[in-house]
C-alpha cells in the first residue's frame, strides 16, 4: 500500500475485493482530529481481476493527487481520467 500525508489527512491507495473483482481506491483518513475514514473509488466503471492491478491503479491516482479539499475530497489535475488510455484525437 502507498501513503501520502497532507495537512489534516492521510491518503492511502488500496484495492477493495467487489465479488470476484477488486476496484481501485483511496481512503482519506483525518489525522489531527477524530472522524471516519472515507473511501473515493477510482474509475468507478472499471475493475480489476488482480488485486495487484487495482493497487497499481490505486497508487498511480494517488501519486496524481495535486492536493485536497477542506473537506479531504482528493483534487485532480483538470485532465485527469483515471484511465492509462490514451486519448482518441480531437
Amino acid at each position: 500500500m502507498t501513503d501520502r500525508l497532507f495537512d489534516d489527512y492521510a491518503v492511502r491507495a488500496t484495492a477493495v475485493a467487489e465479488g470476484s473483482r477488486y476496484a481501485a481506491c483511496l481512503v482519506v483518513t483525518p489525522r489531527a482530529r477524530h472522524g471516519y475514514p472515507v473511501y473515493y473509488a477510482i474509475a468507478e466503471n472499471r475493475s480489476f481481476r488482480e488485486r495487484e492491478l487495482a493497487e497499481q491503479a490505486s497508487a498511480k491516482a494517488l501519486a496524481a493527487i495535486i492536493g485536497l479539499e477542506g473537506d479531504g475530497t482528493p483534487i485532480f489535475p483538470d485532465d485527469y481520467t483515471g484511465f492509462d488510455d490514451a486519448l482518441p484525437p480531437a
